[in-house]
């Protein structure tokens, strides 16, 4: 199947079940998208024998189509850069300590709290995980999907300073979880190599830092190209080619595109254009345009993950693994959340109720399962591939449908 087929049938299949959501389940868009796609992909299965064609189809599609380097080096800068696009910069200043310390201690300590839950209770249920493992598994499954949880507060009734901090905890704790995944994935390829601080500083500076250096210089040159013009047309174009200049240069240079597609992203947030005041002005017009944009890869890339299941080993002795994995990660997520946030209480302004909602909202997504389909071939990858795959469907579909129920009790 060439890339052009592969690409019209994803194309249509989403249409069809954008429209099925729409029309007949009415659930919230992206959560919604993912269940018809699941369940699409379930009966799929279960008529293998019965409709060996569409069968067949289906597994060529998933396959056909490199759902890591997809996400990875196509969509993400795409929607993140958009998200960040329509994200309020001030508000975000104002919670800036809050926003690092959760996207930093937090990811680290989710990490580590993960880690040693499924390497102490692993063999319990005869299922023996080396630590090192363990640790990648965590680093993977740590960090909060930036387009799930903005796809969800969409939608929500969060408060506007809380929807702030898991808004932009979530498009900065990338840097930290790719740090920690990359540093520990290199130790399961050379068990050679020794953990060092030097290098992964080295990794860090490179990483991060690299990443908002490359997003801030883009989104200069972007934003001073773009004042010089008053034409929409052009003006988009500019923003497309940056975008996409973000992911080749990223690739090359071997920083975190998410970071630069984010920094960029934020630094034409607050970017004024000729007519930007006025309801049809510009920036009012390309915000709009970016948001389709987003919407449409949303959609396509929650069925992309939901026709996955086609293609992720599920073997029997794997549930049991997986569906602890999703009570180790609550977990983890609450206890490195809850415990820098009662420790600087007063200073991050975040009450009891509060951090309820911080810990619900931490939902994983298509980064969680991309990271795990990069693992390099091992005897746990499979089943760390699938306990991804189900900690990214209960958090999307079961955290992100009660999270305003959640939001309505805890906010008095």
């Amino acid at each position: 199947m060439n890339t052009f087929t592969s690409i019209t049938i994803l194309v249509t299949i989403s249409g069809l079940i954008s429209y099925l959501n729409h029309r007949f389940v009415k659930l919230p868009g992206t959560i919604g998208i993912m269940v018809i796609a699941i369940a699409f992909s379930v009966l799929i299965m279960l008529t293998g024998k019965t409709f060996p064609a569409a069968y067949a189809l289906v597994s060529e599609l998933t396959s056909s189509i490199d759902f890591t380097k997809t996400l990875l080096d196509v969509m993400l800068a795409f929607l993140l850069f958009a998200s960040a696009l329509h994200f309020d910069y001030q508000k975000l200043k104002e919670q800036k300590r809050t926003v690092l310390i959760l996207s930093t201690v937090g990811v680290i300590g989710c990490t580590t709290i993960f880690g040693f839950l499924l390497y102490w209770i692993g063999p319990v249920i005869g299922v023996e995980i080396p630590l090192i493992y363990c640790f990648l598994f965590g680093a993977l499954i740590s960090p909060t999907d930036p387009v799930a949880v903005l796809s969800v507060l969409k939608k929500s009734k969060i408060p506007p300073s809380l929807e702030t901090i898991i808004g932009g905890e979530s498009l900065f704790n990338d840097g930290v979880g790719i740090l920690l995944f990359v540093t520990l994935r290199e130790l399961t390829v050379d068990t050679s190599v020794a953990f060092s601080w030097s290098h992964s500083g080295e990794l860090f500076i490179q990483e991060v830092f690299g990443g908002i250096l490359l997003g801030v210089i883009s989104g200069y040159f972007c934003t001073r190209l773009a004042k010089k013009v008053d034409d929409l047309q052009t003006i988009l174009m500019i923003t497309i080619s940056m975008v996409m200049g973000i992911s080749v240069i990223g690739g090359l240079l071997h920083v975190s595109i998410p970071l630069a597609a984010v920094s960029a992203g934020l630094m034409l947030s607050n970017m004024e254009l000729g007519e930007s005041k006025g309801t049809f002005g510009l920036k009012s017009m390309l915000d709009k345009i970016w948001g389709l944009i987003d919407d449409l890869l949303n959609t396509i890339l929650f069925v992309m993950i939901g026709l996955q299941i086609v293609v992720i080993p599920f073997f029997t002795n794997y549930w049991a693994i997986s569906l602890l994995s999703v009570v180790f990660v609550l977990i983890a997520r609450g206890v490195s959340i809850a415990a820098p946030g009662i420790l600087l209480r007063r200073s991050l302004k975040v009450d009891y109720n509060r951090l309820g909602i911080l810990i619900w909202a931490g939902l994983r997504g298509g980064i969680s399962v991309a990271l795990a389909l990069s693992l390099p071939d091992s005897d746990y990858k499979p089943l760390i591939v699938s306990a991804s795959y189900t900690i990214v469907i209960f958090s999307i579909i079961v955290q992100g449908l009660t999270l305003n129920k959640v939001v309505d009790r805890l906010v008095k």
